[in-house]
């Protein structure tokens, strides 16, 4: 999409979302870091540029002596905390120009300093001091064009025409103009940036959500079934020894089953946005389901048809079935259970899951993550679940959820 956009014509990656270095001016603890080559660079062009502006302004000021270059250092110099300290940068560049002009040193890259020093201000959110900084700037700069000439150096020298502020003052306002440009798109990225990370991080919850709702689903059928047959096993281990191996067969079919379904949960991480290996199960393994409650002693009867569902639905409305009968294997004294699949108006699937009870403990129709997990693969989809107590005695899981949703 992004890659369109720019062959489109639309603004570039990095006007959207920031370029690459702009995280680079500080360090892993957030301390800006010195910003040593680019403060390298502007000096030798203030020093080379002055220099130069000395050769082609020599009858009208003041020649380059150790003082102006001095002043050029400091001012190039102070940059180098522009990151750390942007108003004192600001106001520091502002005074070793003023004092350079005052001098009567030649116009030129001087006012580079006290463009990059009101930037970095603007950019850190010192709006304020760049503008006072710059109106006093200008100020001493009308001041000593108009009036203190007579006084400074170079001897003779003229009173600066007034078109000249003109030109000055439209050169600050628009340094001023694009650092607030700057800082602006800079809160923008900063937003963005934010907003970014927490969509990751919701998205990381989420996909924690699902994968702990799907282990604790296969989990607790398997283990439940598991657990049913070890004690018929070992109830019967000497009376009966043809059922106990009955119950020892069911047992390694259910813990390998539960060992494929697991793996296939974790395979889903260690190969991100690749396609699983095996298709997610669905209400076409309802029979298995059946199977299995069968082996642990509970007779499971099944009515309606199952009709073509979406991949996300087909899935959560098996492991509402899954989770439901693994209650009543748990916790219902009924070997009983009925699972009835309704979709009569083509919009919706309603699956209704009852036993007759009583319940075997306090936890009655469930421990309550079982429950919490079918209602978030309810919710997920725009469905509901009610699960509670029947009337006539027993326990009701009824699940509404609308067909062709992922």
């Amino acid at each position: 999409m992004d890659e369109q956009r720019v062959r489109g014509g639309g603004p570039p990656l990095w006007w959207r979302h920031g370029p690459p270095w702009w995280n680079r001016w500080g360090d892993e603890a957030g301390t800006p870091r010195w910003p040593w080559p680019s403060t390298l660079i502007i000096t030798a062009f203030v020093l080379g540029g002055s220099r130069f502006a000395a050769a082609q302004q020599v009858n009208d000021r003041a020649p380059l002596d150790t003082f102006a270059r001095v002043l050029l250092v400091v001012a190039a110099g102070l940059l180098l905390w522009r990151h750390r300290h942007p108003v004192v940068v600001v106001f520091g560049t502002a005074a070793a120009t003023m004092l350079y002009l005052g001098a009567g040193y030649p116009y030129g890259p001087v006012f580079v300093t006290f463009a990059v020093g009101c930037f970095s201000a603007i950019a850190a959110g010192h709006r304020r001091s760049a503008w006072t900084a710059l109106v006093l700037l200008w100020t001493g700069h009308v001041l000593v064009a108009h009036w203190l000439y007579r006084w400074l150096p170079p001897s003779g020298d003229d009173a600066a025409p007034w078109g000249s502020e003109g030109v000055v003052a439209a050169w600050g306002i628009a340094i001023v103009a694009l650092a607030e440009l700057a800082r602006t798109r800079r809160e923008q990225w900063a937003r963005e940036r934010a907003e970014r990370a927490q969509a990751a991080r919701r998205r990381a919850d989420e996909e924690r959500l699902r994968i702990a709702r799907e282990l604790h689903d296969v989990l607790a059928h398997s283990i439940s079934v598991i657990n049913v047959q070890a004690g018929v096993g070992l109830a019967l281990l000497d009376s009966d020894p043809e059922q106990a191996r009955t119950a020892l067969t069911t047992i390694k079919a259910a813990s390998k089953e539960a060992l494929g379904e697991v793996r296939q949960v974790l395979d889903t991480l260690r190969t991100p946005g690749d396609a699983p290996r095996a298709p997610a199960p669905g209400l076409g393994r309802l029979p298995e389901l059946v199977t299995q409650a069968a082996s642990a002693g509970l007779t499971v009867e099944v009515e309606g048809t199952i009709p073509k569902l979406a991949p996300g639905t087909d899935l959560a409305a098996f492991r509402i079935v899954q989770e439901a009968l693994t209650n009543v294997v748990r916790h219902s004294g009924s070997r009983h259970a009925r699972v009835q699949v309704v979709h009569d108006d083509g919009a919706t699937l309603r699956l209704r899951i009852d036993d007759d009870g009583p319940a075997t403990g306090a936890d009655a129709g469930g421990s309550g993550n079982g429950l919490a997990g079918m209602r978030e693969r309810a919710a997920a989809l725009g469905g509901t679940i009610e699960a509670g107590p029947r009337p006539d005695g027993g326990f009701r899981v009824l699940a509404e959820l609308p067909l062709g949703s992922e």
